[in-house]
């Protein structure tokens, strides 16, 4: 008998799948965002369903456009996984135990929403210019997984 939360080869090789197939998903979802210099995309899920998803970009009611004309991103662009976490606040649902899926790594400020939401794994494909955010996941006993884009 397998004890309750240990994974066996079988189980990592299908969760390691469905990991590549959500972050295809995130980075679909990421072409979404109007953003010029990073197109950012995130999907949560929770006991196998996706319970939401977010890019980055502008609040609601806002024009989109992310960047200044210099090229610098405007103080306000939100990031993709604080929109998804947003997201389901709103909804009935939340992601207490769920599952994260980012095409880049969380910030420091996204990492600290991403505790509070309850969230207990992140995945991601690329890492971000910063590494605090991961690091403090992970100080926290957030599981984190980087799983390398194929080109």
């Amino acid at each position: 008998m397998i004890a309750e939360g240990v994974l066996t080869f079988e189980n990592k090789e299908k969760q390691h799948r469905y990991d590549v197939a959500y972050l295809r998903m995130a980075a679909e979802w990421s072409k979404l965002s109007h953003c010029n210099r990073k197109q950012v995309g995130a999907i949560i899920v929770k006991n196998g369903m996706i319970i939401s998803d977010g890019y980055n970009g502008t609040p609601a009611g806002f024009d989109n456009c992310c960047e200044n004309e210099q090229g610098e991103t405007h103080w306000f662009v939100l990031h993709a996984e604080a929109n998804a976490i947003t997201k389901v606040a709103r909804s009935t649902n939340n992601a207490q135990d769920a599952t994260l899926y980012l095409t880049l790594s969380p910030c420091k400020d996204c990492s600290k929403l991403i505790l509070q939401a309850g969230i207990r794994r992140v995945v991601f494909a690329k890492m971000y210019k910063d590494g605090e955010g991961v690091t403090l996941l992970r100080e926290a006993g957030i599981e984190v997984e980087h799983i390398e884009e194929k080109e």
